[in-house]
């Protein structure tokens, strides 16, 4: 029987092994998802202590509770392991590692080709390898493929390889892992047709193209669009401030239109790993074959500015310098109700305002600590006579657990950038909206 029948049988009776490697926001719940339908999967993670916490049931991502590992662990259908072999022993690989943007701007890929070589080293005949780790269009046929080949292996003959692009949305509640379309897109169609089977299992709707490099630009092509609208109303925020407009009812006024026209939202910056890495990889892809992605170029430099565009309203609001300022920071993670940190804007805001001698505290449920330029602050606690000795309250992150109407109450000036006072209906002579 030939690999194709074999993996495509052992699909469809979910007797196909699982291997997951890099359990972080996406790797994790796509680990659990399988597992949950009755594949047995190995989650395999550099982290030791990330591996040790899940073994012993604990989680360390806001969507996912500690029962749901509990559970996934005790039925013996899901393993976490720090061990590579766990490669060697799946049918199907399932790749889930970072890839940042490096000091340069340029795509850092060092990830992806550290577990490319380590599955060069354990693929064996009959394997399915699927990479979510985003990146360029032409990555996985150009970069990965001839590293896996190394071993001997011929795609086709020996292993397929396919690229599904990650599409968690961290601390959304409406959609998940499961309800989130899935695109699959392989070097040969049998590498589509068996990941679009194998997703199947675990998400409602699965769609197929027709090459990796369609499904890799598949990816920068949905969050080029976010990085540029989200440019464009930014940009627009700044505009009507300048004219004395309140954007936000300008916002709810448009979206009204019931077609041409979808509605975004001004805010601190953008932050996150997608929003502000993949349209640059997108336009570094394109400085290589001689084209010029001026309109992403340009929506990533009004973004980069929105901080320090911040700030100028913060010494606007006040009437003078931050030098001396006391200032709260409400919310430092780059998006409401997670806890992640990863380019959050709120960080580029407290290094401007420390830079120019402002006084800066910070609250956030979700942070404890961060550091900024190798000092390490805490999240202070939210109460009266901390807000009162505030010279301005700053709301960067809206997280859902915090009392606006304490904020209101005992604060002085507050600077709403996410607009929460209006969508909570509280109303007050002290705020001040972006």
């Amino acid at each position: 029987m030939s690999i194709y029948k074999t993996l495509k049988r052992k699909i469809k009776e979910k007797k196909a092994v699982i291997t997951v490697a890099g359990l972080g926001y996406v790797g994790l719940p796509i680990a659990l998802g399988f597992s949950r339908k009755g594949f047995m999967v190995y989650g395999l993670d550099t982290d030791r202590a990330r591996v040790q916490q899940l073994k012993k049931n604990r989680s360390y991502i806001n969507d996912i509770s500690s029962s749901e590992i509990a559970a996934a662990t005790t039925s013996g259908m899901f393993v976490p392991t720090e061990d590579t072999n766990a490669l060697n022993r799946a049918d199907a690989v399932i790749i889930c590692v970072p890839t940042p943007l490096g000091k340069t701007h340029k795509p850092d890929l060092s990830f992806i080709i550290k577990i490319s070589k380590t599955m060069k080293d354990k693929i064996r005949h009959g394997q399915l390898v699927i990479f979510e780790s985003t990146t360029y269009p032409g990555t996985t046929r150009e970069v990965i493929l001839p590293i896996l080949q190394r071993s001997g292996l011929k795609l086709g003959d020996d292993f397929f390889l396919a690229f599904s692009p990650e599409r968690i949305d961290p601390g959304n509640p409406k959609f998940n892992f499961r309800n989130i379309p899935k695109v699959i897109g392989g070097c040969t169609k049998e590498g589509t047709e068996l990941g679009e089977m194998l997703y199947s299992n675990v998400i409602k709707q699965v769609v197929s193209v027709s090459s990796t490099d369609a499904a890799e630009v598949t990816k920068l092509l949905e969050n080029t669009f976010r990085i540029v609208n989200i440019g464009l109303i930014n940009e627009f925020a700044s505009l009507c401030n300048k004219l004395g407009i309140d954007v936000w009812e300008v916002i709810n006024a448009a979206a009204t239109k019931p077609f041409g026209f979808m509605p975004f939202y001004p805010g601190p910056g953008i932050g996150g790993h997608c929003i502000p890495a993949d349209p640059i990889y997108l336009s570094w892809k394109a400085r290589k074959v001689g084209f010029e992605t001026k309109m992403i170029d340009l929506a990533a430099q009004v973004n980069r500015n929105v901080p320090k565009h911040i700030v100028e309203r913060i010494e606007g609001i006040l009437g003078r310098s931050v030098s001396g300022a006391k200032i709260m920071l409400l919310g430092v993670a780059y998006k409401k109700d997670v806890n992640d940190l990863r380019d959050s804007p709120a960080l580029d805001i407290m290094e401007i305002l420390i830079r120019k001698k402002a006084e800066v505290v910070y609250h956030d449920p979700f942070i404890p600590e961060v550091s900024i330029k190798g000092s390490c602050r805490q999240s202070v606690k939210l109460d009266k006579k901390t807000l009162k000795a505030q010279d301005m309250a700053v709301v960067v992150t809206d997280h859902t657990d915090v009392d606006y109407r304490l904020v209101v109450r005992d604060s002085g000036i507050i600077f709403d950038t996410r607009n929460i006072f209006a969508r909570l209906k509280i109303k007050s002579d002290n705020i001040v909206r972006l």
